[in-house]
Parts: C-alpha cells; structure tokens; sequence
C-alpha cells in the first residue's frame, strides 16, 4: 500500500503563533493547494476542522509553527498490506530550532480522515491517557527521517510556552501523572528529552525563555497539586504567562535558578542548577545525536 504525499490535502493548522502568517506564505510557495485551519479552540476539535476540510482519505497537518522542507511533497511510503492504515496516523520529526531535538514534537502528521472525524482526545477525551496528547490512543507509526522545522522561539511567549508543555507533557506516563517515586522510572527517551529542554538553548533568540518554561511545567507537575490537564488549554497558558513579559532578564535568570534547584532536590532530576551557556548550547548541539524512533536505525540522520 503506498501513501503518495503530493496526492493528499496538506492543511496548514494555526492557533496564535506569531510567525504563523511568515510560515504559511512559506508552506504556499513550496504547497500552492495547501488549506490552512485557524484558531479553533482545542486540539480535537481543531483536527477535526481539519479532517471536514480534507477532501482525501488522508491528510496531512502542518503545524503554525513550522516550515517544511521541499522534499517532503514528493515523498511516496510504501507500506505493508497488513497495516492498519484507515486507524494509525503516520509521524515524521520535527527539528526543534531552540535545543536540536528530533522527535514527534511539532512534526508532520499524516492522518486518516474518518479517523479524526470519531476520535474523542484532548478536550474530548474519555479517558486519562488521551487528556492532553494524542499518542497513547492513537497507533502512530512513527518515521524516523524529518521533514520540517519546528520554529517556536520567535517571541518569549512562544518559547516560554512550547517549553512548558513540554516540561509537563515529558514528565507524565502514557499522558498520566505518576508519583514522585516513579518519575525517574520512565522512559529513557522521554526523560533525556526532558533533561535537554530544562538545560539547552541559550545560542537562540528566547531560547532562555524556554528553558524557564520547561523547567516552571515540570515543577508545577511533579512539585505541586496542579492540574497538569490544563496544559492543553492555550488560553489557560496564555493566562498562566500574563505577566512574565515585562520580567527582565537577570529575573528570569534568577527564577531558573531557583526552579534548578528545586527540581535537583526535591525531584533528584540529574540537570545543573544553571543550563548550558550559549557556547556550551552551540557545542551540545553539534555533538548531540537523537535516537531514532524506531529500532531499525541507531540515530536520526541530520542531513
């Protein structure tokens, strides 16, 4: 069974994101059919806007912060009879511009219309797991090549908040909160994601600004009783944010380092309690290597 990318609608999904408008002029220049959903309120319902204005079996999502790369159109999957395509949403990384992260974050996905239409996550969701991320009801088959990138640093706001769902969503079991017992217990992979947004990224713009977010969702969920569920509400966050963009930066600074050490005493999480410096951020990058997704390859090829 193939899955002819250039054969299937590509819609472009925007919430708020400040380079939204620059990166959907972009995906237009490389996707002239692309169609874009904006500003629908809640990751389900927002996917199943999508999945109404896909006029394909399948379509795939780009999000509002992202740019694809060109060579992602002609991509043509071949997959085995036996796969279960109509239920299982195809993955592909994201090159995270803020720590060189490589994973489902932020990248393509390709999904199966009728699918989405019935899915119950997120705001929707009828069950722990799927409160706050789509991966543990749904089958993903996860790719481990890359297609786009993932640019959310353009202001403090977007890097403070993609850094704080991750320090929420990184720190949770199967999209479940676990005891403070259990936390160091999880998956290697998730885990030393986690370690690597509270601690890289201060040689891009705002990156600091996701290091205090990461570090400020891991606390609040693992330090604290609240509600992790809320992470999944954009408007919740942008409440939760008010305030911080008047911070000046050896503030910030100062915040950080106290969230460092709270998560090294309290949480034994194997971080400094200051992250890498610019230099040290630019070196970590160009050392690191990010498994790969899949057991058929050691790591995600860069090029």
């Amino acid at each position: 069974m193939k899955v002819r990318i250039a054969e299937l609608d590509i819609i472009y999904l925007s919430y708020d994101e400040p380079n939204a408008e620059e990166n959907y002029a972009d995906l237009l220049s490389k996707v002239p059919w692309a169609k874009r959903v904006h500003g629908v309120e809640g990751s389900d319902a927002a996917h199943k806007a999508c999945a109404k204005l896909s006029e394909t079996d399948r379509f795939v999502t780009v999000d509002g912060d992202n740019t694809i790369k060109q060579e992602f159109i002609n991509q043509v999957l071949d997959f085995d009879e036996h796969t279960d395509l109509a239920n299982s949403v195809i993955s592909w990384c994201g090159l995270n511009t803020i720590n060189g992260l490589m994973y489902g974050n932020g990248g393509l996905k390709c999904w199966p219309k009728e699918f989405v239409l019935n899915m119950k996550t997120h705001e929707a969701a009828e069950s722990d797991k799927a409160q706050v991320d789509f991966c543990w009801e749904l089958n993903y088959i996860q790719q481990n090549s890359w297609y786009s990138f993932v640019h959310n640093n353009k202001t403090p706001h977007q890097a403070w908040r993609a850094g704080f769902r991750e320090g929420v969503k990184m720190a949770l079991d199967q999209g479940i909160k676990v005891s403070k017992d259990q936390f160091l217990n999880g998956h290697w992979k998730n885990l030393h994601r986690l370690w690597i947004w509270l601690m890289v990224g201060q040689d891009v713009p705002n990156g600091l600004w996701a290091i205090y977010g990461a570090r400020e969702g891991l606390a609040m969920t693992m330090l604290s009783d609240w509600d992790y569920v809320n992470v999944r509400d954009f408007e919740y966050l942008n409440e939760l944010w008010a305030g911080r963009d008047t911070m000046p930066e050896d503030v910030v600074h100062e915040e950080i380092y106290r969230l460092g050490s709270e998560l090294q005493n309290d949480l034994d999480v194997p971080i400094a309690v200051q992250p890498l410096d610019e230099d040290q951020s630019k070196f970590f990058k160009t050392v690191y290597q990010n498994p790969a997704r899949s057991s058929d390859q050691q790591f995600i090829d860069i090029e």
